[in-house]
């Protein structure tokens, strides 16, 4: 397929470079010229503008910052400019009414888009293990299901328009949350004089067990690698669990949902990353415990 993508930073460089190999043409934009020299090293063929890259497109995919931007470029650049026939895929994390906002004006305009948010971090992106939770009609699912699949492990369809962003808010706050549990555990594990090893031993395999403990341990040298063996730097940085943080939040004032593990946990991520630890992966919270 002839593919645009749009957004080829941290996550978007790598996703990009999965679709070429699988086969598409990807006609990629960025803001950065450096992203875009990464993309045409990958085999990309790269844009100046939006509307250029989307110019007989037979799918769209974005990865973009935030709500406001994806609002921007699809009602600008997008609806209008590409063919109506187009599949639009949005994998930014944005709220979730913003996401059923841009759907619907995609659907007056006759096109099918689906709002599909990734977990993983930047190596699922580039090694092409993403997960997808996807919220869109069935019909716009079974179009954008092999193209996801190019990119991921997973492609789950999460239900209709905006629950796909629903989902993504809904994890990462349990992700949020659950990290700092684990780092507290570590912490107070080594303040009682256990070996941290012997700790991730036992705790891994009893009821303790979490992801965030034995897929991503906060620990360096224990568990598989993870950040915590680089000093924190890569992965899922401590600003963008703020930002998801955020939304959930957003979200449960919204719905007037109870969130207090997720609101503590928020602050905290706000505390870590006004320390000067934005770019730091979130594992690295340990540091302020």
């Amino acid at each position: 397929m002839k593919i645009a993508f749009i957004g080829l930073g941290n996550m978007g460089g790598g996703m990009a470079a999965n679709l070429v190999k699988a086969g598409h043409e990807v006609h990629a934009f960025d803001l950065s010229g450096e992203a875009l020299a990464r993309a045409t090293d990958n085999g990309c063929a790269t844009y100046t503008s939006v509307r250029e890259s989307v110019q007989g497109a037979e799918a769209v995919v974005s990865m973009l910052p935030n709500g406001k931007i994806v609002e921007s470029v699809y009602g600008a650049d997008v609806i209008g400019q590409a063919p109506a026939s187009a599949l639009l895929l949005d994998c930014s994390t944005i709220d979730v009414d913003t996401a059923r906002k841009v759907e619907d004006a995609a659907r007056a305009a006759g096109y099918k888009m689906v709002d599909a948010p990734v977990s993983g971090g930047i190596a699922a992106a580039n090694g092409g293990t993403l997960t997808f939770m996807v919220g869109g009609s069935d019909a716009a699912f079974a179009r954008a299901e092999p193209i996801l699949a190019a990119m991921g492990k997973a492609v789950i369809h999460a239900g209709a328009s905006g629950t796909g962003q629903a989902a993504k808010i809904c994890n990462n706050m349990i992700l949020g949350a659950t990290m700092i549990a684990t780092c507290e555990a570590f912490a107070l594990a080594e303040k009682l004089g256990l070996d941290l090893q012997t700790f991730y031993d036992i705790s891994s395999k009893a009821s303790g067990q979490s992801w965030s403990m034995t897929a991503y341990c906060p620990v360096p040298g224990v568990g598989p690698q993870s950040p915590a063996d680089n000093d924190y730097q890569g992965g899922f940085a401590a600003a963008l669990m703020l930002k998801d943080l955020k939304l959930a939040m957003e979200a449960a004032h919204s719905v007037g949902a109870k969130t207090p593990m997720g609101a503590r946990a928020e602050e905290l991520y706000a505390a870590f990353a006004a320390a000067g630890n934005g770019g730091t992966d979130f594992s690295g919270i340990i540091k302020s415990l």
